[in-house]
């Protein structure tokens, strides 16, 4: 599709509330039908699945309303990846919804499925895995999504290869693709991802990896090799985290957004983006950014000034080599997480359940006049748990008016 038709399809119709004015530009799916007033984005394919993905896909954890689904689903926008965590399983109900009444086969839909057991710091089960549980888990996925199958079960907080490689848990999503609830399979790594690509890919098992992968990125060296490893093998990645938050700073200036998801897409070996877009502003001004992807050296210095004075800003790499630090045994990454959704994406809801997650009650850091914690990217950890602790004092239900 020509860049002038598709700039003038996104001022037409993103900066309005519905998909009325759509351009009659056509999408065919797989059974053969067309479906006019989609337009065709830019795609690679999606490793050994055979998909060919838009380089933008949404990452819905940020959605309140159906809205926006639609509207990407009818700028072009085919792939969407939700999780069981995100707003209880509120999320997925959601999503469901926005896709609804759409044809199947014209969409991608996915969603990550933790596992009871799985301690999210270690990266390893406390308890033996069991298959009914994770297969019943999966299938309560289904029932809130409102459909029969998803395109992508993926196991979340990969790290460790004896846990990718469990042998119950390969049972549990072979079986699910035996039922026919899923058509592939893959991971999900926030942290030790290198471990997690190599251990997946040798598998030969898991189709797809969803990775942390920004500008910021540490030992990029390492994590690229472990990508094209993964991609040589067979799998697709698709990159999240990819803003490394909007923002750089508690108070700061925006990052050039644009930039930062440019600069990975560089990366031929990554898939697609996995954007989380909570406005039609955000929708349009990532679709524009697929009109030319080569970084300009303004973009360039930009984010180049941003890592140097910025270091890690509010992104945490996830090493967890603060982990046997604290006394209190605390999930720091995932709180560190939590404060980036908080404050660097502005997404309430995402930073209060990432806390739930985390177990955190109170404030554990009152406690300690000094904190024995040296965070490797020069975090105060002190501070910025006391700080997002707070949250954690406002009731699940107030979450949705906020």
């Amino acid at each position: 599709m020509k860049k002038n038709n598709r700039r003038d399809f996104l001022r037409k119709s993103l900066l309005g509330a519905s998909a009325a004015a759509l351009m009659p530009v056509t999408l065919r799916s797989k059974s053969g039908n067309n479906f006019s007033g989609i337009p065709e984005l830019p795609t690679r394919v999606m490793g050994r699945t055979g998909i060919r993905t838009p380089l933008l896909s949404f990452g819905t954890s940020g959605i309140n309303d159906t809205g926006l689904i639609k509207t990407a689903y009818h700028s072009g926008i085919k792939v969407f990846f939700s999780a069981t965590y995100y707003g209880e399983g509120n999320n997925e109900r959601i999503l469901g919804e926005g896709l609804r009444g759409l044809p199947r086969d014209s969409f991608i839909l996915g969603t990550a499925v933790p596992a009871d057991g799985l301690n999210t710091r270690s990266g390893l089960f406390t308890t033996p895995f069991d298959i009914n549980a994770y297969i019943k888990k999966a299938n309560a996925c289904l029932s809130r999504f409102g459909m029969d199958h998803v395109d992508f079960f993926l196991f979340p907080y990969a790290s460790k290869k004896e846990t990718i490689l469990n042998k119950n848990l390969l049972k549990a999503l072979e079986e699910l693709k035996i039922q026919g609830k899923t058509r592939f399979t893959g991971i999900a790594s926030h942290g030790g991802t290198e471990e997690a690509l190599k251990a997946a890919a040798d598998s030969g098992f898991y189709d797809i990896a969803m990775i942390s992968y920004n500008y910021k990125t540490a030992n990029k060296e390492a994590l690229d090799k472990a990508i094209e490893y993964a991609t040589k093998s067979g799998m697709g990645v698709v990159a999240m985290k990819t803003a490394s938050g909007v923002y750089n700073d508690k108070s700061g200036a925006a990052i050039n957004v644009t930039a930062a998801l440019k600069w990975v897409l560089q990366n031929e070996n990554i898939a697609s983006i996995v954007s989380g877009m909570t406005s039609i502003e955000q929708l349009q001004k990532n679709l524009a950014m697929l009109d030319n992807l080569k970084m300009t050296d303004q973009e360039k210095k930009e984010l180049g000034t941003a890592a140097i004075e910025n270091k890690f800003g509010l992104y945490c790499r996830q090493c967890s080599e603060c982990l046997p630090q604290c006394p209190h045994n605390l999930d720091i990454p995932t709180i560190m997480r939590s404060y980036m959704y908080a404050y660097g994406y502005r997404d309430m809801k995402k930073a209060w359940y990432t806390l739930a997650d985390a177990g955190l009650e109170g404030n554990p850091c009152s406690n300690c006049d000094i904190c024995n914690v040296r965070c490797s990217a020069g975090f105060d950890v002190k501070g910025k748990i006391s700080d997002i602790s707070r949250l954690r004092n406002i009731p699940e239900d107030f979450l949705y008016s906020i």
